[in-house]
């Protein structure tokens, strides 16, 4: 094994809320301890902080890959990952070099491991995110990066990312998610995220669902003395549209802080996907006054994100997993394929809102598949079903998601059909296993 993967499978025996969510697991304290004991490297070099329901990861992405365009060495920390774990810790466009995860590795595990329990702040027993957060930390501190941009990983106020001093901060669109951990109301979420909000650091906020949700992020800003913009006050006009032939997306993006208009082609599909831009852009501006907008067009059109409507061959992973993702995952569907035969392989987690998603399949797809999202993650699937049925589709159904990934795959692959697979990153991830596997047999 590679240090990458002894240092998952040595993860393996810290509490993973990914794979088994807990309540009372989140507190900044522990980070703050573990990141004293390493002699705080979150401060090494500045950072972008992301927090938000949906679209955080691209938001990242594209800010990351405009920096690296600017000719900053910069670091990505962001998740899930798809295939492989150091897709959470990267640069822009490639992995770090293998020394640096190898000297990380290396200098992390036994520090921890000589951690007495009773050293730890309440005793509490340490966590999986808490350790990769810290791992993220000191590869970019060994990587020597310029400047790093992290993406929140559940919420914001309690996260472990929240431990950084960030010279600006951006919040995307807010949804109502994982309620049970982060509020029963979207305004109760809306203050998780922005309890990432510091003193007299700016923050850009996107175009919000309602007024309620807008003022929660005023009232914080204006506490912390926090200059506070939102996207649509400041960006004039954002305008985006479809190549059905090149499957791509070519955007248009006015406001008074840019020097021009910003043209530019995304490989990341998608009208969230315009809005994060303009996001990204913002943000850039803010700090960057003075960047070219030629930079922030070439950085916004390099920027990838793997299970972000990615579309290889005739298969488009994506990991959308709400009703508002997949409706728009649905009308990017749409307008790319308009005459094109579409199956669906769908699954989702347990704590998702499968009744709503499943209404939003009618009368679109040819055939669909239904499973569990793999193996390491809770699902329902006699729910599943029975939305399924309750929304009068017509779908094969099996909870050998091995199986039936496969089934999809070859079926649609036989007819010259295109197959949309969507509802989880892991349901993503399992699938991209079994093609890869396919293709090599």
């Amino acid at each position: 094994m590679n240090a990458v993967e002894v240092f998952i499978s040595w993860l393996d025996d810290y509490l993973n809320f990914e794979k088994r969510p807990q309540k009372n697991i989140f507190w900044l304290d522990t980070i703050d301890f573990l990141c004293k004991r390493f002699d705080n490297p979150q401060d090494f070099a500045p950072n972008f902080h992301v927090a938000g329901s949906k679209g955080k990861g691209s938001v990242s992405r594209m800010i990351a890959s405009i920096l690296q365009e600017a000719g900053y060495k910069t670091g990505v920390y962001s998740s899930p990952h798809i295939l492989d774990f150091r897709e959470r810790i990267t640069f822009p466009d490639s992995f770090l070099p293998e020394e640096i995860y190898e000297q990380t590795v290396k200098q992390l595990v036994p520090k921890i491991e000589s951690i007495i329990p009773e050293e730890l702040p309440a005793q509490r027993p340490l966590t999986w995110f808490e350790l990769v957060t810290l791992y993220a930390f000191l590869c970019f501190k060994n990587a020597q990066v310029d400047w790093a941009v992290y993406e929140v990983g559940l919420g914001g106020r309690l996260d472990a990312t929240n431990i950084l001093r960030p010279k600006l901060c951006c919040i995307t669109p807010i949804e109502l998610e994982h309620s049970e951990f982060l509020g029963d109301t979207i305004e109760k979420v809306a203050a998780e995220k922005a309890g990432i909000i510091k003193k007299c650091t700016p923050v850009i906020v996107a175009k919000q669902q309602s007024e309620s949700v807008k003022n929660v992020f005023k009232e914080k800003a204006k506490e912390n003395y926090a200059p506070c913009y939102f996207i649509d006050e400041l960006v004039n006009k954002i305008d985006y549209s479809f190549d059905s032939n090149s499957k791509s997306m070519s955007i248009l993006l006015e406001s008074p802080i840019f020097d021009r208009q910003i043209k530019t082609n995304l490989s990341l599909l998608g009208s969230k996907h315009a809005e994060n831009a303009a996001m990204a852009a913002v943000a850039i501006k803010k700090l960057f006054p003075n960047m070219d907008e030629s930079v922030i067009e070439t950085g916004l059109a390099k920027a990838k994100l793997p299970g972000r409507f990615e579309i290889c061959d005739s298969v488009i992973f994506d990991g959308a997993h709400t009703y508002n993702s997949i409706k728009l995952t649905l009308e990017t569907l749409d307008a790319l394929y308009p005459e094109k035969t579409v199956n669906l392989l769908f699954a989702c987690a347990a704590d998702k809102d499968i009744k709503d998603i499943s209404l939003l399949f009618k009368n679109k797809f040819n055939k669909i598949y239904l499973t569990i999202p793999g193996s390491q993650k809770q699902s329902d699937l006699l729910a599943g079903i029975e939305a399924f049925k309750n929304a009068k589709l017509d779908f094969t159904s099996d909870i050998d998601y091995k199986k039936i990934i496969k089934q999809a795959l070859e079926e649609t692959k036989q007819k010259d059909e295109i197959l949309l697979i969507t509802g989880s990153f892991y349901l993503v991830s399992e699938a991209k296993k079994i093609m890869k596997d396919m293709e090599n047999s």
